[in-house]
């Protein structure tokens, strides 16, 4: 037997690397249906895990789950949810970083990150990836994940090699076939993203950046730095808060609580204004707003993967949130020309609407936070080189 492609896992089963899963082209996220993240009405564990089941069923065959969703609670439903599923059948990724075993919860800022110095130095970055991920693995009932991606990361986090070659020993040891990044959660670390990988691309295959049509920026100059260095790109955020579904209207009802309700004043009527200019196009391709943004984002290299949010929106004869992943699920292969990406894009443009985490000058002479930080001078060949502004 040719183990050439095999990989030895702990309890010294093979699994074969050739059959291994690849991001597709839609992917449900376990943060819809508002039970982790609020957005919309909260579902009810029965309709949520219906709801993972549907999206397999109708052709979605990547899923997505972080052990800080709900404190495990997220990786558990979907597991329930994907049981008796062919487990080679669905790319199964995992967003690992926030300590949600050592650490303590810190309010509205969550759990500190791993490699944060209270908790542990690099000798034992290895270790805690390890024994998260095999926590995450059993509550999501499997014993691998196609993709564990370092979720949220500090600036040590983009930066050191002892948190990369920590992550390579989850392939050593079985537990991910892939590893990558998903930096998040609010918007930005483009110039942390081009350092990270640029140095630490061997063992990035994918990102989870946040690009849509109304958010071009600034996820569109992270494409051309990871189309260099190979890695694949999961989009998501296409629904831009909902817009994209096209059931957010001006005078729509938010849940008390909803994320929603903190953003700018105006943000729904000004999207809807774009969303009707970009209409005609969707139209000529036959497609639906929401089909639309993921054929915009899946139009340009090297974006593998698309990831709405799907939302059950509050108030009597609401659209069901069924019908928006069945919609989703039926996305038609459709590729838009560059000059009506470039178009959309223009239409979209959102740059310097927000002020971005991760590293900016904007920062120098404050203490390193968890989201954002000063500038570094190693930084800066990698901002000018990408063209990023390290002012914004």
């Amino acid at each position: 037997m040719d183990t050439s492609a095999l990989a030895l896992l702990d309890d010294g089963a093979l699994f074969d690397d050739r059959l291994k899963m690849n991001l597709t082209k839609t992917a449900f996220g376990s943060w819809s249906g508002g039970r982790f993240m609020h957005f919309g009405q909260r579902l009810e564990e029965d309709r949520w895990k219906n709801l993972a089941r549907q999206a397999y069923e109708q052709g979605v065959r990547t899923f997505l789950t972080s052990d800080v969703y709900g404190i495990g609670q997220g990786d558990k439903l979907l597991g329930e949810a994907l049981e008796g599923f062919d487990r080679e059948s669905y790319c199964l990724v995992a967003m690992i970083g926030h300590d949600i075993y050592d650490g303590v919860r810190a309010g509205a800022k969550g759990y500190a990150r791993f490699t944060h110095p209270d908790l542990r130095g690099p000798d034992g970055y290895a270790e805690y990836l390890q024994r998260a991920t095999r926590a995450c693995a059993d509550r999501c009932r499997t014993n691998y994940f196609d993709i564990v991606m370092l979720h949220n990361p500090d600036s040590i986090g983009y930066s050191s090699p002892d948190v990369w070659e920590a992550m390579a020993t989850l392939r050593e040891h079985g537990l991910a076939k892939e590893t990558g990044i998903a930096p998040g959660p609010a918007n930005g670390f483009a110039i942390d993203m081009a350092y990270c990988i640029e140095n630490f691309h061997e063992q990035i295959s994918s990102a989870m950046i946040i690009l849509n049509p109304m958010e071009p920026w600034p996820g569109r100059y992270v494409l051309p730095i990871a189309n260099e260095f190979d890695v694949d790109i999961l989009a998501r955020v296409v629904d831009f808060g909902g817009i994209f579904h096209d059931d957010v209207k001006p005078g729509h009802l938010f849940k008390d609580g909803d994320h929603r309700t903190y953003r700018p004043a105006g943000w729904i009527e000004h999207g809807n204004e774009k969303l009707e200019a970009m209409r005609p196009i969707a139209e000529k391709y036959g497609l639906t707003m929401l089909q639309f943004a993921c054929a915009w984002n899946l139009s340009q290299a090297p974006v593998k993967s698309v990831g709405p949010t799907f939302i059950q929106e509050a108030g009597e004869g609401a659209r069901p949130i069924e019908d928006k992943v069945a919609e989703f699920a039926a996305l038609p292969d459709v590729t838009l020309t560059p000059d009506e990406v470039k178009l959309i894009m223009e239409i979209g443009n959102n740059e310097g609407c927000m002020e971005l985490k991760g590293a900016s000058l904007r920062h120098d002479g404050i203490e390193a936070q968890p989201d954002h930080w000063p500038m570094r001078a190693e930084l800066e060949p990698f901002a000018s080189k990408w063209h990023l502004n390290p002012a914004w």
